[in-house]
């Protein structure tokens, strides 16, 4: 992976990101699944200590990926620092909040847990205005006493091996977590990947709700297509969902 490319650069934070190298990488994973939490990931390190096979975890294979992620996390001096936020379903479902407003806290608490006074930060953004993402994760760390300057662009995780590396640990975070909620309900399982397009996670959502009426904690209730299983399972017609 190459280093900045420049492109739709957007500054919020008050740094050409071209003219010296940021600290940390932020990316989330999970933003549009209708099961499990959403999961943030920062990485604070210098570029030559990131693996040379990082990439957007999209290009990745799960193995890859997993073992990228043990490498940063692991390791045992300081050169690298990792930080996980895990919105959880309950967070996400609350009704004084939206999904734009949880990517910036979700990307805010991690860099905050990883980040050190006047750190330079590239996010990936999280939002159609790339500006104002990376104004409202600065304005998110800086509540929490630590004054960052964040930039962010749309696809930084193909173009930043720091926010490719958080994108890697945001994506094997949340993997793991939607593969131990498998244990959760083994005799409905297995759930798949969450999202909606996913037939084994439409088939997991047929088979509880059909069995108990309800939908499954792990479910967000307020996305539609929990609306759609539930709507079906009142008019008898859970096969067509």
């Amino acid at each position: 992976m190459t280093g900045p490319k420049g492109g739709n650069a957007v500054d919020g934070g008050g740094f050409d990101p071209g003219d010296d190298d940021p600290r940390i990488g932020t990316d989330e994973a999970g933003k549009g699944p209708v099961l499990g939490p959403m999961v943030a990931a920062a990485v604070r390190a210098r570029p030559e200590s990131i693996p040379d096979d990082v990439d957007d975890s999209k290009r990745l294979s799960a193995a890859t990926r997993e073992s990228i992620a043990a490498a940063l996390r692991d390791r045992e001096d300081v050169a690298v620092a990792v930080g996980v936020a895990v919105v959880s379903t309950a967070r996400i479902d609350a009704p004084e909040t939206d999904m734009n407003s949880l990517t910036v806290a979700g990307h805010a608490e991690a860099v905050a847990a990883v980040a050190t006074e006047g750190d330079r930060v590239v996010a990936d953004a999280g939002d159609v205005d790339a500006g104002r993402f990376a104004r409202r994760v600065g304005d998110g760390v800086a509540e929490t006493g630590t004054a960052v300057a964040v930039h962010a662009e749309h696809g930084a995780d193909a173009t930043y091996p720091l926010v490719a590396a958080a994108s890697v640990v945001a994506k094997v975070e949340r993997d793991a977590r939607i593969n131990a909620l498998d244990s959760e309900y083994p005799e409905r399982g297995p759930i798949g990947s969450g999202y909606p397009s996913d037939p084994e996670t439409r088939a997991f959502l047929r088979r509880y709700v059909g069995d108990t009426g309800s939908l499954p904690e792990c479910a967000r209730s307020s996305w539609s297509t929990a609306d759609d299983v539930l709507a079906a399972a009142e008019q008898s017609s859970l096969s067509e969902f």
